[in-house]
């Protein structure tokens, strides 16, 4: 296992997390996937107060005894921006309490998505205010957020300068968060990177096309490598339900940071293979086109059907696009049939893409059943 500072915190964390989403089982369940992160290394482990009964899980796991001292492992839960104080603090108590624990190594501001959360996070009297009293109070040793939202409004928060870390969404098939990860770094933040097994493309059951596309490496280990490369970002989140899910390759470790000579001739390979396969129709995912009159997220439904048709990401496409109008502010936007073609977006497309011809189709090879978030 390789370890980074995980910016001005001054933490040093595995370059795997343990996230807890998905760790809904039982408290037997979540003592053994710990026992097994730990022996792999992993000394970071994340939870969420709206991660169903993950922190209680997580408590009694604590709460029975771990392997290690608490003092080598770091632990992070997540609450979402409340518009007051008073809440705030009773839901730092309350998951203090359910994770039997003294103290949070790190509080993270859960789903800082919007401008209204933006909006309560810098109120004089708002949740902020708890969060810094339980800083004082010993209760919290580090502040940070975790953000679905667009990029100006991370941004936004980045330079607000109250946090130390930011958790976001980043990966080889989504770079948009490109400036974010830039800024957070420019700032001496720590840079945490949610699910990229998971929303980085379901990789841990890749579709035929991309396996052959990245022979002989996994698509899920090239996405690894991708993120690993960069000493930007210092720590990933591993999500497994059980144990047997949580696997790690060792050769991730053979190179420290750059990527090897035969690792770009593959990601050459896949940025060819896009190219050819999509010619003239390939979104280059510039974002001119937003805003959409009819708030459809044009470029992150057109980043689908490009993943779709160039590496028959079809399972992961009717994934993610079956959360439009089903996950609120963390997956926002309307489905691509909502499209009047009105025309607002051809003139801004640099591209000159047939946008509305490109979201009916999409909208035709992804409908499906409709997505919800997991612990929603």
């Amino acid at each position: 296992m390789q370890y980074r500072r995980f910016g001005k915190t001054n933490l040093y964390l595995s370059v795997f997390s343990l996230g807890t989403m998905r760790c809904l089982i039982d408290s037997e369940n979540v003592q053994q996937l710990l026992e097994k992160a730990l022996s792999l290394g992993l000394n970071h482990l994340e939870t969420a107060r709206g991660y169903g009964d993950s922190e209680a899980y997580l408590g009694k796991a604590i709460k029975a005894g771990l392997p290690v001292p608490r003092s080598q492992i770091h632990i992070t839960t997540k609450i979402p921006p409340t518009p007051d104080a008073d809440c705030m603090r009773r839901y730092i108590d309350e998951s203090l309490n359910r994770l039997n624990l003294d103290y949070l190594d790190c509080l993270g501001i859960h789903g800082l998505n919007t401008w209204q959360h933006l909006e309560w996070i810098q109120a004089k009297n708002g949740c902020m205010q708890a969060v810094e009293e339980a800083v004082n109070d010993g209760k919290v040793g580090h502040i940070g957020f975790s953000t679905h939202g667009s990029l100006d409004v991370i941004l936004a928060a980045i330079n607000t300068n109250l946090f130390e870390f930011v958790n976001l969404h980043y990966y080889y098939f989504f770079q948009h968060n490109a400036p974010a990860i830039q800024l957070a770094t420019d700032k001496n933040m720590g840079v945490f990177i949610i699910s990229p097994a998971d929303k980085g493309g379901k990789l841990y059951t890749p579709p035929q096309t991309l396996k052959e596309l990245c022979y002989p490496f996994k698509p899920l280990d090239l996405n690894y490598r991708f993120l690993l490369s960069d000493s930007s970002i210092h720590t990933l989140s591993i999500g497994p339900a059980n144990q047997q899910e949580l696997v790690i390759s060792p050769e991730l470790f053979n190179h420290e940071n750059e990527l090897t000579e035969a690792e770009i001739d593959i990601f050459e390979k896949l940025e060819n293979q896009q190219n050819n396969v999509l010619l003239t129709d390939k979104c280059s995912q510039c974002y001119a086109c937003l805003p959409c009159p009819e708030n459809i997220h044009i470029p992150e439904v057109l980043r689908l059907r490009n993943l779709a048709l160039a590496y028959d990401m079809t399972d992961y496409g009717k994934y993610r696009y079956g959360m439009f109008e089903n996950a609120g502010h963390w997956f926002p936007g309307m489905k691509a049939n909502r499209c009047t073609e009105c025309g607002d977006c051809l003139p801004k497309c640099p591209e000159n893409l047939d946008i509305p011809t490109l979201l009916k189709d999409t909208h035709e090879r992804l409908q499906g059943k409709a997505g919800r978030r997991l612990w929603g």
